[in-house]
């Protein structure tokens, strides 16, 4: 497992809800490795921010997040694993989020989803925007550090 610490330099018009969805993790997870930053609203110009877990802590050996199972994609389901797949349907071109996407699942979720499926080659039945392992593993979603 590597355990190299990396930083970015925050640059004008950089927030860091912005600067976690460049580097495909959660807010949560940059306040949590960025202890000294008390409100995530207030960062600096030219501020390093560590953008990867500290030193010492292990770094997951994969990738890419597994299929987390389709049962997993349901209206009550809270997870960064959610946030972090809707950053990759933007990345591909399949938004029809009205904002950032967050952690819990939703409508939009699941029409983006879809909009991937349908990108995809999917039709009817097999692009109902919930995810199946197929269509998951294509999208590359990073592994959340959790």
């Amino acid at each position: 497992m590597d355990t190299t610490t990396l930083y970015y330099t925050v640059r004008t018009g950089d927030t860091l809800s912005k600067i976690a969805a460049r580097i495909h993790v959660t807010l949560a997870q940059l306040l949590e490795w960025n202890p000294e930053i008390t409100d995530p609203n207030i960062i600096h110009l030219g501020q390093r921010i560590r953008v990867s877990p500290p030193e010492g802590v292990p770094v997951p050996d994969q990738e890419f997040e597994p299929f987390p199972g389709a049962d997993f994609f349901q209206p009550a389901t809270v997870s960064p694993i959610i946030e972090v797949m809707g950053y990759r349907l933007i990345d591909e071109g399949c938004s029809v989020y009205p904002g950032d996407p967050d952690a819990q699942w939703s409508e939009a979720d699941r029409a983006s989803y879809a909009k991937w499926q349908r990108k995809l080659g999917f039709s009817g039945a097999d692009a109902d925007g919930i995810p199946g392992k197929n269509t998951w593993d294509k999208l590359h979603v990073p592994v959340v550090f959790e």
